[in-house]
């Protein structure tokens, strides 16, 4: 996944926009975007999505409200019959909240006769202050995690932030914080870090400026809240034909000299670190068609 494009889950015209918008993944939203009157009503366009989809087109995520929230039993019976690739959990506060909301999808999978396990998990980590000092209990907590993100907004709510970010448009210190640390609890866990969204949706430049810095970082993904966003979200996180060659040679070499340390490819001293990055890489780029 480069592209996971929130959408909310009680209007069918813009499930429409998003089933033909070109994301790799959709998160078809029971949380912020859906008011409690419509919550209801949410669950179930939800679930008539999943069931008509079945696995065409893109990855049909759902995010459902915190384990606090008193919705989530209702927010799971509503949609686990439609049998979502993955729930999104919004203000996960560590391994135990993984680990509790695995326990509701096999009870659920039972019930809907689906495959023991096959509903995986994408955590949301950084959106209360306890997250944070949580995120070191991730790594081996759940084996239904397949990414990590990060929130800036909730967390600004949460600590009474004026704002999260400077004159400039860049995070200011609390969130570039949290953001690195989900970066770390991601790869930590071997799973897809995935950047937050941006919400500027009609800045252009300066979502690409976010996508490439998140790129450059490590992030593999980006979440969007507007179709607008996501070529350029695809484009970024898209490996190019130079990186893929770069990465390839750099995998062909270690492959034929599995004795060699360092070796010098394309000007650049390259060593085991370098090795893991190119196989990460052309994982991406395989994961596109790429390769």
């Amino acid at each position: 996944m480069r592209s996971l494009l929130f959408i909310p889950g009680d209007d069918a015209k813009k499930i429409a926009k998003g089933l033909a918008s070109g994301a790799d993944a959709l998160i078809l939203d029971l949380e912020d975007s859906v008011a409690a009157s419509r919550k209801a009503e949410a669950r179930r366009l939800v679930c008539e999505t999943l069931k008509a989809q079945g696995a065409s087109g893109p990855r049909l995520i759902v995010r459902v409200n915190a384990l606090k929230s008193g919705e989530i039993t209702a927010d799971l019976d509503g949609v686990m019959p439609g049998g979502p690739a993955s729930i999104m959990l919004p203000k996960c506060e560590g391994g135990a909240d993984l680990q509790h909301l695995g326990a509701l999808l096999a009870v659920r999978e039972a019930e809907n006769n689906l495959p023991d396990g096959q509903t995986r998990i994408i955590a949301i980590a950084t959106e209360t202050p306890l997250a944070l000092f949580r995120l070191g209990s991730i790594p081996g907590a759940s084996q239904r995690l397949e990414a990590l993100t990060w929130g800036a907004e909730d967390l600004a709510g949460a600590i009474g932030a004026e704002a999260n970010r400077d004159a400039s448009g860049a995070y200011t210190d609390p969130f570039r914080y949290a953001r690195s640390l989900a970066l770390f609890a991601a790869t930590a866990s071997e799973v897809a870090p995935v950047d937050t969204v941006y919400t500027d949706f009609r800045n252009e430049a300066g979502l690409r400026a976010e996508c490439l810095a998140a790129r450059r970082d490590g992030f593999t993904a980006k979440m969007a809240i507007h179709p607008a966003q996501v070529a350029v979200i695809n484009e970024v996180f898209t490996p190019d034909a130079k990186a893929i060659a770069h990465a390839q040679k750099i995998i062909d070499f270690f492959a034929a000299n599995p004795d060699s340390g360092v070796v010098g490819i394309d000007g650049q001293m390259i060593d085991k670190p370098h090795l893991v990055q190119a196989e990460r890489l052309l994982a991406r780029a395989k994961a596109a068609g790429l390769a």
